[in-house]
């Protein structure tokens, strides 16, 4: 065989072999590319170092370096006496704030403080006792010296945050007939089965409270959910909201005077009730068993509900 032919045979050869592995590498390519993806994924986008951007068709994926201290956090635990019949009070600005019992006889408080732009540091957690029990409030840093942020306690209380982004969670473990309070204005207040009187209000954002004993609650963007255990309470017993639905659980035995009032919903009851005035199913005045106490419900967008507790 002629030097030549055998040039020609490799050649061929070479192309048939390369016409054969390349679909091969590039299947094992693209194994790569999406392992690669996968795992920066998992690792990179869940810490918040990267983000990925990639449209529904299949397109290689662009990575964009983020803010590497895009967060911190910065804890805050505290643990107590209350007396019995006193209360734990919860003032925060910039999250939320969750109640759930204890079994032992101590109050234990834990504030998460996350900041993305912000210092979490810089949010002080002030612990202040008095007659009435013990005030924890989220003191964020004032820039006017003559207006500076503090904590007091009862409903006389202002505090600003100044553009400061952090957010500040609020755990508490409330014993045994031990009342408590929560206010925050941008987050949720919630509670498990507390065994006594519970008062929680925010501005942007939901209400669920379960008491055994008596509940009062406002909101203006959310809804108000609670079941109470008592319905001897004193006065008028309120809950108020704009934006969202109001549905209250009390016991079989209550007797109240009933004032209901929505603009975009309606009104149901699991009560009996004498109807006083007019009946309308967006507006509604009554009477539950032999009456007495006060009971006001308002929204404006979302209906209301009176349940029989289970």
């Amino acid at each position: 065989m002629s030097m030549m032919k055998i040039k020609l045979m490799t050649i061929t050869l070479m192309a048939v072999l390369g016409i054969v592995a390349a679909p091969l590498a590039l299947e094992h390519l693209n194994n790569l590319k999406v392992s690669a993806e996968r795992w920066a994924k998992n690792n990179l986008l869940s810490s918040g170092i990267v983000t990925v951007h990639a449209n529904e068709q299949e397109q290689p994926a662009t990575f964009s370096v983020a803010n590497l201290a895009q967060s911190s956090t910065d804890e805050f635990h505290w643990t107590g006496r209350v007396t019995q019949g006193q209360a734990i009070e919860i003032k925060g600005i910039n999250g939320d704030v969750r109640a759930e019992p204890s079994t032992g006889n101590e109050v234990e408080v834990t504030a998460i403080k996350l900041g993305r732009r912000s210092n979490p540091k810089e949010v002080e957690i002030r612990v202040l006792q008095h007659g009435g029990g013990v005030t924890i409030c989220a003191v964020y840093p004032s820039n006017d010296p003559n207006r500076p942020n503090g904590c007091e306690a009862g409903s006389n209380w202002s505090s600003h945050t100044h553009n400061n982004d952090v957010k500040v969670d609020f755990t508490v473990r409330v014993p045994q007939g031990v009342s408590f309070t929560g206010y925050t204005v941008n987050g949720n207040v919630e509670t498990g089965a507390l065994s006594s009187d519970v008062d929680a209000s925010t501005v942007n954002g939901s209400i669920k409270v379960v008491a055994a004993g008596v509940a009062h609650a406002r909101t203006v963007n959310g809804s108000i959910n609670a079941s109470l255990g008592s319905a001897n309470w004193s006065g008028e017993l309120e809950f108020e909201t704009v934006n969202g639905g109001i549905t209250i659980a009390f016991p079989s035995d209550m007797n109240t005077e009933v004032h209901a009032e929505t603009l975009n919903g309606d009104i149901s009851t699991d009560f009996p009730m004498t109807i006083m005035g007019s009946v309308s199913r967006r507006k509604l005045n009554g009477t539950i068993g032999s009456g007495g106490r006060e009971l006001s419900l308002k929204t404006v967008n979302g209906s209301i509900r009176l349940r029989r507790a289970s």
